[in-house]
């Protein structure tokens, strides 16, 4: 029994072996069900002062990669679509978005014509991205975190519990929707119950979140570090 325990303590599920209580010294959710489970990780995530969000996200027909640092006041972070990756940096309103050459060498082409000189006086340096573009509402929700956490932080269809798990070493209680095609969802059962793992419905992307409450500075880029494209940018 004692070696059966054992081996199942290195699996990805943990149950309760020799009677033990798998919920014993936790935050208590994982007694819950799981509609609670999910109003707790819920009101977690909303009251929390930042988080870091990676992983890849399906919208649109278009697979982007994130890594994102965000706070209720700006954001900063990496995203990475069709192969062109580019960095945004948000202050308060104030958008900034950089990337290498190939990326507005791309931008420009699409929008049928390509300017290489253009493209090498931006490569690498930050570019301001006015508010009346129709980029700014595009980039900008990359760095909203309300925005991104009430459009990512659900499960469709019947809730149910999924076992107690880990993820990065924190374990977690999990919930699925409609036996896991409405997605699934890790909430930690350490401290604050904050979602930790999600994998969308549809096959729509997996994200872990970490850092939660975790501040981080922001400020804008230094003159020599910006350049004014003089135009409307081009789309990617």
């Amino acid at each position: 029994m004692g070696a059966m325990c054992a081996l199942a303590a290195t699996g990805t599920v943990l149950t309760g072996c020799g009677g033990e209580d798998p919920d014993e010294g936790t935050n208590g959710v994982g007694k819950l069900p799981p509609d609670q489970i999910q109003s707790r990780t819920r009101g977690a995530a909303d009251s929390a002062p930042a988080v870091r969000l990676a992983g890849n996200v399906v919208a649109g027909g278009r697979t982007y990669k994130l890594d994102m640092r965000l706070k209720s006041d700006g954001a900063s972070g990496s995203v990475t679509a069709e192969g062109a990756t580019f960095q945004l940096l948000r202050v308060g309103e104030a958008l900034f978005l950089k990337a290498g050459a190939d990326f507005w060498t791309h931008a420009d082409a699409k929008g049928g014509h390509s300017d290489t000189a253009a493209a090498d006086k931006l490569d690498g340096k930050y570019v301001k991205v006015p508010q009346g573009d129709p980029s700014y509402k595009k980039f900008s929700g990359f760095t909203d975190m309300d925005v991104l956490l009430d459009g990512l932080l659900t499960l469709h269809g019947t809730l149910e519990t999924d076992g107690h798990h880990q993820q990065a070493g924190v374990r977690t209680i999990r919930i699925t929707g409609d036996d896991g095609s409405g997605g699934t969802l890790d909430v930690s059962l350490e401290g604050r119950p904050y979602p930790l793992r999600l994998v969308r419905a549809g096959g729509a992307g997996t994200l872990t979140f970490s850092a939660w409450g975790t501040n981080f500075p922001l400020a804008e880029p230094e003159k020599g570090e910006t350049v004014d494209y003089g135009k409307q940018l081009p789309t990617s």
